[in-house]
């Protein structure tokens, strides 16, 4: 990537999306591989007179942990990183995988047990930090979305060199219309859903947390989903991939679960606690910039035409009552034969949005 593309998004991570201010401690979280762009944003951090620190996890110590680390050690929560959590104002996350398949053939139990003991340090950062993550591209994200590198790189700037006001002011008019309704009914291949957002708040996916923005997203009231869905991208989490994802909701729960491939992770998600099996977002894709599916959540659940639905913890902006260690984004193309209805009116057919 050019040095004029890293230099312009560190500018948007730093000015844009953390607004890093004088005094303030930063932490950036960064693999080697992402040097360039983690080097920019400390010189950045720096020159607005911050305190950063970088923080670089080797490639493969994460696989390493979940293949030997026994229950005790899974289960052991880590205090040094959550008093660093809790003494940090800015968190950026920089990721940047040589594999993107690493957890494939990890243990779901494992990953789910260590996400149920992390959770504390992600909610004190979703809470009480300004953050962003960002994907820098790499040749695992290249190869995941069947582009070359290059192509990816272009594809990866392309996603945030927006006018973010503009869109910012877009975005908001689709959440004002979301918040002065009560009924949503999704309909798409293999999809009849219907719930209730009375309770709830849309919130605007601006960018000024996850980078690229693009999107709008609410929680549908805890008990109001009913119907089944069809999600037409593979459902990706923790290097795990699930085909075919189907889903029958009833009073807001997944009842009954279905996939052409990794239905035992599925359900070891679905598992996980009392609250996983519940929907806790509901989000709107709004970035036109973006068009194809990648296997990227932070990318794809932006898509201009889409919409996402997360099992688990929904988030408190939202006025969300779901609480889980699971938040899985799942993806539902609607721009061939999709349509969202608020309150009965058409609101969006085949992925574009009527008078709003």
């Amino acid at each position: 990537m050019t040095n004029k593309r890293i230099t312009k998004i560190a500018k948007v991570l730093v000015d844009y999306s953390t607004k890093v201010q004088e005094g303030e401690r930063v932490v950036i979280t960064a693999p080697p591989v992402a040097q360039p762009l983690v080097l920019e944003v400390y010189k950045m951090c720096l020159q607005r007179g911050a305190h950063p620190v970088i923080r670089t996890p080797l490639p493969g110590a994460a696989y390493v942990f979940y293949k030997y680390a026994k229950d005790n050690q899974l289960m052991r929560f880590p205090k040094t990183a959550m008093f660093e959590m809790k003494n940090t104002d800015a968190y950026i996350a920089i990721r940047a995988p040589l594999n993107t398949n690493e957890f494939a053939s990890v243990d779901p139990t494992k990953i789910a047990m260590r996400s149920k003991i992390l959770s504390p340090i992600s909610k004190w950062r979703l809470q009480k930090t300004k953050w962003v993550a960002f994907d820098y591209p790499t040749t695992a994200y290249a190869q995941n979305a069947s582009m070359s590198l290059h192509d990816y790189q272009d594809f990866a700037f392309n996603a945030i060199n927006l006018n973010w006001t503009k869109l910012r002011t877009r975005l908001q008019k689709i959440a004002d219309a979301v918040n002065s309704s009560e009924k949503v009914h999704v309909i798409g291949p293999g999809t009849d859903l219907k719930f209730t957002v009375k309770s709830t708040r849309a919130v605007l996916g601006d960018g000024t947390n996850n980078m690229p923005g693009g999107e709008v997203f609410t929680a549908p009231d805890k008990y109001s989903v009913n119907g089944h869905i069809t999600f037409n991208y593979p459902a990706i989490y923790r290097s795990n991939e699930v085909r075919g994802v189907q889903l029958k909701l009833k009073k807001g729960k997944v009842i009954e679960e279905d996939a052409t491939s990794g239905l035992d992770f599925l359900k070891a998600m679905l598992n996980l606690d009392s609250g996983s099996r519940y929907v806790g977002e509901w989000g709107i894709g709004c970035n036109y910039n973006i068009k194809q599916f990648t296997k990227n959540t932070l990318f794809d659940e932006k898509i201009g035409g889409t919409v996402h639905f997360a099992l688990g913890h929904g988030y408190k902006e939202c006025n969300a009552r779901i609480r889980s260690a699971l938040h899985w984004d799942l993806v539902k193309d609607l721009r061939r034969n999709g349509t969202i209805y608020l309150d009965g009116k058409l609101f969006q057919k085949n992925g574009r949005f009527r008078k709003v």
